[in-house]
């Protein structure tokens, strides 16, 4: 018998973000419980990377493939408290075996004495098909490539949030899914909570702004912010709660006691986080415009998120891939003393060089690619690194190859280094070997794909809309002509004006730069052009490529969103660097000089808190 919650438009949800991804902190699950009427723990476990190690997983023992440390760790040390309280969860701890994980919730509250109504949600793993889907044809969605011929891992399609709201329906206690999108999480409660219909828009969208700033945990109170010195106690931080109305407006605020920091800033960071074209977000629910989303301090720690806009989804559901691609070494190597970037550099050379006539003389074949970074020498900045004098480095010496016994045999013979090259050489600091697991991603038709949930002895196929008319709207070109007032001008770095966050999805990456004071965006926009953020940023792309940037708008927050194509050596999954999921990139970009007038940065320490 299904569960109709009472529909009152004063009502409040309350979603708490418990995790932002698989090994996130164990202080969010306890402050949650301690705030006032909370309804639902969400936990988001997911991401490309994961998916991969799942799918290993899952290779080794069938019978697993889900985040059984979320039952450990986040779940059953306070199960009794979780359901005395009448709080729900939904968390796609089940990854790749949904059914396996809601079983061993069952056994595990067993064991308590516990008898929670756990429902899995499935139908986004598509492995049983993937002969078929390789011999459909499909291409990669952002490189072309043809569909992978090796060991393929995983096999996903991202859904969205009915699912969830139908086990809930049943009277779920606790709902575990594979692969949904981030923000499903909160949004299949809102479903639930309010009964919106497939096409309320507005309200879907308004949710999947809710679920996207709940997904990375304390990213959206705190972490990681642009500003962190004023960001108090980064040892308690608070997590998120969206405190969700029915006409899609919430607040964000965080648990009374804890750290932390809920400002428009922070929330405003959040939102354009791994995001793309702002007024097109892509969820299997509802085409999201974030774009004219306003936020509003609304005392300490409190915004009040509204003014998102919904349009019809598309026909389509992403799917991921992740598989096997051959093998990798790593290997980190302390270089101290005078010119140790300049040794290190020999150094690696020499590395590359001796195994590769290895290689050859064990008819292994060439290396698919040798990588260096010189750590403590400001690698990731490329030609504008300013520490070439540094006395103490680590090389990061990264090789690629098809077989394993060539990345074993470099693991063994860089360690030779520390007596056959240079001065100053100490012990490694560690070496590993591990196979490459990379990512294809492609568009399936709805229709081609069958959701379901199973609770007790239950299953029952969710049926959700297969046709989609989303349409985009046509948008006249930002302006690059240069604002009025230069006369008298100074250059200041970005940061003066603006607060950043980036990060990555697949092979691109997004830089959301907002601007602190509205009167300091025509500059920010004057000086930040496409092409200028591209050659910044040139030493990111490969080798002779031009680099490809695009510009949105975001002027519910007055800010510019730019979205760097190919510029990640491959994304989270297959890239050797050091930043392979772009973190650092808005810091990066945050020096970059803005010519303003004097008038509006002369004054001392203008740099107002968002």
């Amino acid at each position: 018998m299904g569960v109709q919650p009472a529909m009152t438009e004063d009502r409040v949800i309350r979603i708490g973000g418990a995790t932002g991804f698989r090994v996130d902190s164990l202080i969010a699950v306890p402050q949650l419980l301690g705030a006032h009427k909370l309804d639902y723990l969400v936990f988001d476990f997911l991401a490309e990377g994961s998916m991969g190690g799942f799918g290993q997983s899952a290779v080794s023992d069938p019978a697993g493939g889900f985040a059984a440390d979320f039952i450990q760790f986040y779940l059953t040390p306070y199960l009794h408290e979780i359901l005395a309280k009448g709080i729900k969860v939904v968390a796609n701890a089940g990854a790749l075996n949904p059914r396996g994980c809601a079983a061993a919730i069952e056994h595990a509250a067993a064991k308590l004495g516990l008898a929670p109504r756990v429902a899995a949600v499935e139908g986004d793993d598509l492995r049983p098909r993937i002969d078929a889907l390789r011999t459909a044809g499909h291409r990669d969605m952002f490189s072309g490539a043809a569909f992978p011929d090796e060991a393929i891992l995983s096999v996903n399609a991202y859904l969205g949030g009915f699912p969830i709201a139908a086990a809930l329906a049943k009277g779920a206690d606790i709902v575990v899914t594979g692969r949904v999108v981030d923000s499903a999480l909160a949004v299949g409660p809102l479903i639930h909570e309010f009964g919106w219909k497939f096409d309320d828009y507005d309200r879907l969208a308004a949710g999947t702004v809710a679920g996207h700033l709940l997904e990375c945990g304390a990213q959206v109170t705190g972490g990681t912010y642009t500003d962190w010195r004023d960001v108090p106690d980064w040892s308690n931080i608070g997590y998120p709660i969206a405190e969700c109305r029915a006409d899609g407006t919430f607040t964000i605020t965080k648990p009374p006691g804890t750290g932390g920091l809920v400002s428009v800033g922070t929330v405003a960071e959040q939102l354009l986080y791994e995001v793309s074209d702002p007024a097109a977000y892509f969820v299997p629910d509802v085409t999201a415009d974030f774009s004219t989303v306003e936020l509003e301090a609304d005392g300490a720690n409190r915004v009040v998120v509204s003014g998102a806009r919904g349009f019809p989804p598309t026909a389509t559901y992403k799917v991921c891939v992740t598989y096997e691609d051959g093998w990798r070494a790593i290997a980190l190597q302390p270089i101290i003393g005078i010119d140790a970037p300049a040794k290190a550099e020999r150094q690696a050379d020499a590395l590359f060089d001796r195994t590769r006539r290895m290689l050859a003389d064990r008819n292994l074949g060439e290396w698919r690619s040798t990588y260096l970074e010189v750590l403590g020498a400001e690698a990731s900045y490329g030609g504008r690194a300013r520490r070439q004098d540094a006395r103490e480095v680590i090389a990061r010496l990264v090789v690629d190859h098809d077989e394993k016994r060539a990345a074993e045999l470099f693991a063994r013979e860089q360690s030779s280094s520390i007596t056959t090259m240079s001065v100053g050489t100490s012990i490694g600091l560690g070496v590993s070997v591990s196979p490459i697991v990379n990512l294809f991603s492609f568009l399936l038709p709805k229709d081609e794909v069958t959701m379901s949930v199973a609770i007790a002895d239950d299953s029952f196929i969710v049926h959700v809309p297969t046709s989609g008319d989303y349409r985009p709207a046509a948008r006249a070109p930002s302006e690059d002509s240069p604002p009025p007032g230069l006369n008298d001008a100074t250059e200041v770095p970005l940061i003066r004006l603006a607060i950043g966050r980036s990060g990555d999805k697949g092979d691109l990456f997004n830089v959301a730069v907002i601007a602190r004071l509205p009167d300091y965006l025509p500059y920010i926009r004057a000086a930040l052009t496409p092409a200028a953020v591209a050659d910044w940023f040139g030493h990111v792309f490969g080798q002779g490529a031009a680099g490809r940037v695009d510009r949105f708008e975001v002027p519910g927050i007055h800010g510019l969103n730019f979205v760097v194509h190919e510029a990640l050596g491959g994304g989270i999954t297959s890239s050797p660097r050091l930043d392979k999921v772009a973190k650092t990139m808005a810091q990066q970009l945050l020096e970059f000089p803005i010519p303003v007038p004097r008038h509006l940065v002369d004054v001392p320490e203008s740099r107002p808190n968002r």
